[in-house]
């Protein structure tokens, strides 16, 4: 789950990272209203979305009074954005962040991130501060410091020294930079984040050390502990198609191709989709009804897959070993009759109560394409969706 950058930055701040002060503001006028709050002469509009590279896109505004102000929230709410991480569609904004601007001296780039391959809370930092953390592995991958953490101690405050003499920090400022580094640290372990980015984290000219921009995001599987995170979540932000499925417990990733996948295991999602492609078709999603496919879940899996108007086929394919294939076959029934499928359906049904499962399908007196083969069913739904596109021309 991602939160807004003004979420993370009060985060930060109650584990005692310095952030510049700022407001949150829905209109033009509480954009001003906050302004004033604030103090000072100058202020930066910072539109509130899940996506970085929003300055390249003209979603913060450098304001010296309160027309800029008012002129610039004016230009930004309402707007979808289009970033280099959102797609063409953009995202709404419907919030801003006014802050004080910050006299920058030199910026810097700070990340936590779980690391699978240690299995450890890994830390990475830059001196190049303000590039994204791909654009410098690219042109200056020297300039990348990396530390892992025991999760047996936690992190040490030496090794935060560590990270801060690389850093080339003066000695006057190694102390805040372990106070940064170590609070980032605690928010990023207490509360179950899965990624912490401050980028930049700047040296202003008043010699104060200054996260100037920051990122979370938490393990969802975490979030029942941690209601006040949770608490946070803006569904407007997410893909309506994403938020429908995890609210009813199934894992899934739209796509932008036209079949609907409806698949029992990670594992053998990745595998359809492979398929898929290699039959020459697209995948419209990856959904993984998990292990228990009851009949109930899998008509919800089909409300899933049919909320995306892309999709033109549906593929079911099922290895059942803990569940069984009599009861994926309920369900698919159980969705044609109550949800109203109108797109070809092709189902593959294999281990326990493989036959039993088929029968259904097959006695159900409905249009169901069966397979026998993992690539027999990509074929077959390619097919049908071509002949299905063919039809609509005609």
């Amino acid at each position: 789950m991602d939160i807004h950058e003004y979420q993370a930055k009060e985060i930060l701040s109650r584990f005692g990272v310095a952030i510049p002060r700022g407001g949150l503001a829905y209109s033009p006028e509480q954009a001003t209203y906050r302004a004033r709050e604030i103090g000072g002469s100058r202020w930066v509009v910072k539109a509130q979305i899940h996506s970085g590279a929003r300055g390249k896109a003209g979603g913060i505004r450098l304001c010296a009074n309160d027309v800029e102000i008012s002129d610039a929230a004016d230009a930004l709410l309402g707007r979808r954005l289009v970033t280099s991480q959102t797609g063409p569609r953009g995202k709404l904004i419907s919030r801003l962040y006014v802050e004080a601007a910050s006299e920058v001296d030199r910026e810097y780039y700070l990340g936590f991130v779980m690391d699978r391959t240690s299995e450890r809370i890994m830390i990475v930092a830059s001196a190049a501060g303000g590039m994204e953390i791909e654009d410098i592995a690219e042109s200056k991958p020297d300039s990348i410091i990396r530390q892992t953490v025991d999760p047996a101690v936690g992190m040490q405050p030496f090794q935060a020294r560590e990270i801060a003499f690389g850093l080339g920090l003066e000695s006057d400022l190694i102390g805040k930079a372990v106070d940064t580094i170590m609070g980032s640290f605690r928010a990023f372990r207490d509360l179950d984040a899965a990624m912490l980015e401050i980028n930049p984290l700047v040296v202003a000219k008043d010699g104060s050390l200054v996260a100037l921009d920051a990122k979370m995001s938490f393990d969802d599987n975490a979030l029942f502990r941690r209601p006040q995170i949770a608490e946070l979540r803006d569904k407007s932000q997410e893909d309506a198609r994403e938020t429908y499925a995890s609210d009813r417990g199934l894992a899934y990733v739209g796509l932008d191709g036209q079949i609907g996948c409806i698949i029992n295991g990670a594992g053998l999602a990745m595998a359809t989709m492979d398929m898929i492609k290699l039959a020459g078709g697209e995948p419209a999603n990856f959904l993984d009804i998990g292990g228990g496919a009851s009949p109930e879940r899998v008509a919800k899996s089909f409300r899933a897959v049919l909320s995306d108007k892309n999709v033109e086929t549906i593929l079911v394919n099922i290895f059942a070993g803990i569940n069984r294939c009599d009861w994926v076959a309920e369900g698919v029934i159980k969705a044609i009759e109550e949800v109203g499928v109108n797109v070809p359906l092709v189902v593959r049904l294999s281990g326990t109560n493989a036959e039993k499962g088929l029968a259904i399908l097959r006695n159900s007196g409905h249009a169901i394409t069966t397979a026998e083969t993992l690539a027999e069913a990509a074929q077959k739904a390619v097919a049908a969706w071509r002949a299905s596109t063919m039809k609509k021309a005609s």
